[in-house]
């Protein structure tokens, strides 16, 4: 079975056989995988009324446990966005009532950002829907290739740094 890359594999052999672009059917095949989901993930949250980031913040509390609540912070490194962006986040959820920020009684600086009732029934509501849709969009793959897949890019992730949540 063919994909898209290996078109523009075809082609490059083609129009250049002396250069070995192997590494560019690895890194196409991940870019054009990456925005496939987006999309497919994108769809899924909408339907839920939610956006994707939402969810990646409703679930990183809900993650972290009782009494669900992170450090703008520590909020921020999960997401890896910038802090005006994970403040901007913050704002948009509290208004919809899904988050609360309360006072850090352990630092007076710091404000912690909590899952109100609303959004730890929202989380709790599509958890498992979107795992179910994840598992329809890994669906080709036995469970050999999955495991295989997931050793791959663990070790291609730990190889570039990416060996924690912050």
């Amino acid at each position: 079975m063919n994909d898209a890359v290996d078109l523009l594999m075809t082609q490059w052999a083609r129009e250049r056989p002396d250069l070995d672009v192997w590494p560019m059917g690895i890194m196409g095949r991940i870019s054009r995988l990456s925005r496939l989901l987006d999309r497919e993930l994108k769809e899924f949250f909408a339907a839920h009324g939610l956006e994707r980031w939402e969810f990646d913040v409703l679930a990183t509390l809900r993650r972290s446990g009782p009494p669900y609540e992170l450090t703008a912070g520590a909020l921020n490194k999960a997401a890896m966005v910038t802090s005006g962006a994970i403040t901007n986040r913050i704002d948009r959820m509290a208004a919809r009532g899904l988050v609360e920020r309360i006072p850090d009684s352990g630092d007076r600086r710091s404000v912690l950002v909590r899952l109100t009732e609303r959004g730890l029934a929202l989380v709790d509501e599509v958890l498992e829907p979107h795992v179910a849709n994840e598992a329809r969009l890994l669906a080709s793959l036995d469970p050999r290739e999955r495991d295989h897949l997931a050793a791959a890019l663990r070790s291609l992730l730990a190889s570039l740094g990416d060996t924690t949540l912050g």
